[in-house]
């Protein structure tokens, strides 16, 4: 059985531009196409369209969804995976609400005692923004190294408040980062390192990066909008002064360790 264009795309809420400009970048291919050029979808297009409808919703590039709906080629799997994205995706958003709840807690507290908005915390401020995803990013991209680090199981056993725990060490981090730049401190600098250790080791409690690894990730911070946005909530430019940083850490620090591994 097949499904016209135009089917799949009331179905779907997908325009038909949209699924042909799909087709036209290798995405999603009809099953065949008409003598009179209509494009026609079968069950398998249809799952992987919604392979790639889920993975829109996750904020990914039409570049990277490719590859992902490439690499798994059992839909069941395919799904698995989407799933256990959605997952993560869902508690990283609780992890905001829940930031938010308490940030408007704070503010109605301090105008209720009669004085101007005061948050106690600053670092709670930002709280769900950092950690979830560099754990998703290197499941994706390392997918062996993460499995045999056991670290999904250690993820597993942490309660929300020692989650929140160490979102907030790892915000109050980023902010005194922030201040090293502000303050022109070079990204090789001691006092930089200094964070960095710290940095690395909030890492390691989860995932032991490489050299390479820990170099890509402050990469990402830049590439992807998303991290980026986390980094420039606390001081434009923040972003890229933590990749260069975390390049530098990772030449100085890293990689000789890397070598003897």
């Amino acid at each position: 059985m097949g499904w016209s264009i135009a089917q799949v795309a009331r179905m779907s809420g997908v325009t038909s531009r949209t699924l042909r400009h799909y087709d036209e970048i290798g995405l999603l291919t009809p099953a065949w196409v008409g003598g009179n050029g209509y494009r026609h979808y079968e069950e398998d297009q249809l799952l992987r369209l919604q392979q790639i409808l889920v993975l829109r919703e996750l904020d990914l590039g039409l570049a990277e969804i490719k590859e992902i709906v490439d690499r798994q080629t059992d839909p069941v799997a395919a799904l698995r995976e989407h799933h256990r994205r959605l997952l993560g995706e869902r508690d990283r958003l609780d992890a905001v609400a829940r930031m938010v709840a308490r940030t408007i807690t704070e503010l109605q507290e301090s105008k209720g005692k009669g004085g101007m908005s005061k948050i106690s915390r600053p670092e709670n401020l930002f709280e769900g923004f950092d950690g979830v995803r560099y754990r998703a990013e290197a499941r994706e991209r390392w997918p062996e190294h993460w499995e045999q680090s056991g670290q999904q199981e250690l993820l597993d056993t942490l309660t929300p408040q020692k989650i929140d725990h160490m979102q907030q060490e790892a915000t109050a981090g980023m902010i005194r980062m922030a201040d090293l730049m502000a303050a022109g401190t070079p990204t090789d600098d001691p006092a930089v390192f200094t964070e960095l250790d710290a940095h690395y080791r909030h890492m390691c409690r989860f995932w032991t990066p490489t050299a390479a690894e820990y170099a890509y990730l402050g990469q990402m911070q830049v590439d992807d909008e998303r991290f980026r946005a986390n980094y420039e909530r606390i001081a434009e430019g923040l972003a890229v002064y933590m990749r260069d940083a975390m390049a530098a850490y990772a030449h100085a620090r890293l990689s000789s360790v890397s070598e003897t591994e």
